[in-house]
C-alpha cells in the first residue's frame, strides 16, 4: 500500500453542532486507515467499471469525496478519462496528488465550489453525500444536474434509511465520524426533482443495514435517456 508523509496539521477543537468540521478532521487523522479498510472492497472496480462503458473516450468525470483517489479516481485516471476529485480534507487530497498523479485534486468543500455548467461527462459520489446535512445534499444534487452535460451521468451512494448520528470511536480509532442521510424514497424524489432521471438503483448491504447506489442521467435534449446497466429496484 502506498503512503506519502504529510506536514503536521493543527486541528482546532471540532464544536459539536458543525458536523463538516467533525468529518473533516476525521478524514485527515485517518486517511490512511480508511484506504486501508475500504480500497481493496471489489464493489467500486464493478460500479467504475459499468461507467466506463457507458462514456465517450476521454470523458470529464467529477469525483466528489475523492479521498486519496483510491480506488475510484485512480481507475477512472486510468481508463484515459479526465478526472477532476474535491474533497473537504486536506491530508486527502495532498495523498490523492501523489497516488494518482493523472488525475487533478481539489481540496474545498463541495457544497460552494463553483464549476461551469455542463462541465462535466459524469459525476461520481462514493459514501460522500451522507456526510453532508440534508439540506445541503437535496441543493447539491441541483448543482450536479447542472454541471452534468445532457445525457451526463451520475453515479452515487445515498441513504437506504433516514438516520443522523455520530460514532465517537471510528474504525475502532477513538476519532469521531458524522453521517446524515434520508431514506431511499426521498433521495429518489430529490434526484428526481433536481431534474435528473433515475435510471437504476440497488441496496448495497453494509452490516445491519446498508445504502443504495443510484444511477441516473442528465436528459439528453428532451429524448429518453440511454439503458440502465440495472434493474431498478
Amino acid at each position: 500500500m502506498r503512503s506519502c508523509l504529510v506536514r503536521p496539521i493543527t486541528y482546532w477543537v471540532v464544536k459539536a453542532e458543525d458536523p463538516k468540521e467533525l468529518v473533516r478532521r476525521g478524514y485527515d487523522l485517518l486517511s490512511e486507515r480508511y484506504e486501508q479498510e475500504f480500497a481493496a472492497d471489489g464493489k467500486y472496480q464493478s460500479w467504475i467499471a459499468e461507467l466506463c462503458e457507458r462514456l465517450p473516450a476521454q470523458a470529464a468525470v467529477l469525483d466528489i469525496g475523492c479521498g486519496c483517489g483510491i480506488p475510484v479516481a485512480r481507475d477512472l485516471s486510468d481508463a484515459g478519462h479526465r478526472l477532476t476529485g474535491i474533497d473537504i480534507s486536506e491530508v486527502q487530497i495532498r495523498r490523492a496528488r501523489v497516488l494518482v498523479p493523472g488525475a487533478a485534486f481539489m481540496h474545498g468543500d463541495v457544497t460552494t465550489v463553483e464549476f461551469a455548467p455542463a462541465s462535466f461527462d459524469a459525476v461520481v459520489a462514493m459514501y460522500t453525500l451522507i456526510h453532508i446535512p440534508l439540506e445541503q445534499q437535496r441543493l447539491l444534487l441541483e448543482r450536479i444536474a447542472a454541471w452534468l452535460r445532457p445525457g451526463g451521468w451520475f453515479l452515487g451512494t445515498m441513504g437506504h434509511l433516514a438516520w443522523t448520528g455520530t460514532d465517537s470511536d471510528w474504525l475502532g480509532s477513538g476519532v469521531a465520524m458524522w453521517w446524515s442521510h434520508a431514506d431511499a424514497a426521498t433521495n429518489r424524489d430529490w434526484i428526481t426533482r433536481s431534474g435528473l432521471i433515475v435510471q437504476a438503483e440497488e441496496f448495497v448491504p453494509e452490516g445491519d443495514s446498508g445504502h443504495v447506489l443510484f444511477w441516473a442521467t442528465s436528459p439528453d435534449d428532451g429524448t429518453e435517456s440511454p439503458a440502465s446497466p440495472h434493474q431498478t429496484g
